[in-house]
């Protein structure tokens, strides 16, 4: 979903496995030369689409990175199955209440610009999370933890699956602030 985190979570993941990080939205507005919001409102979201699955199957056919792609991205078949045959997706679930706090003052998403950004949110949510469920290999409820401790959890899942080995996973002591608090 838009503000879901996927950017920032992406670059943390991919410096903490030191791997090269890729946001098919930054390398599609690199492409065409403009930003995704202006080729919206010029050629509108299908030919964007197009664009976007191309830079998926380009960015999906290298070695090994961390990529982040547009919240629309699953939403196209085709899409789906590059990412899931040649990677392993890491859905950053968040419901519509939590992302309108996150996006209420930003107006770089074309999908957002509507009267009632907040009622946009859970129409999308409703389209979208049985899509992004069906695609992800692992989901994170995000809620309100800091990025430092959803990169946890999503480093934890990634080694409990066999995806990453231990020693990429850092330790949940923090020596400055000992161990960080568990379940109670």
């Amino acid at each position: 979903m838009p503000g879901g985190g996927k950017s920032t979570v992406g670059r943390q993941l991919a410096r903490q496995l030191s791997l090269p990080f890729h946001d098919s939205d930054h390398e599609i507005e690199a492409q065409i030369g403009m930003s995704i919001r202006s080729f919206f409102e010029l050629h509108g979201e299908p030919a964007f689409r197009d664009l976007e699955t191309q830079q998926i199957d380009r960015l999906t056919q290298g070695g090994d990175c961390v990529l982040a792609t547009g919240g629309g991205a699953p939403l196209r078949e085709q899409n789906r199955q590059l990412l899931r045959e040649r990677s392993h997706v890491i859905y950053l679930r968040s419901t519509p209440e939590e992302l309108f706090r996150r996006l209420r003052h930003d107006t770089s998403r074309p999908l957002l610009q509507v009267k009632d950004p907040l009622k946009r949110l859970r129409d999308l949510f409703r389209e979208r999370d049985p899509v992004y469920l069906r695609t992800a290999h692992f989901v994170i409820e995000t809620g309100r933890p800091s990025v430092p401790a959803l990169l946890q959890m999503i480093l934890m899942q990634l080694e409990l699956a066999g995806v990453v080995d231990a020693s990429c996973v850092p330790s949940p002591i923090d020596p400055q602030h000992g161990p960080e608090p568990g379940p109670a």
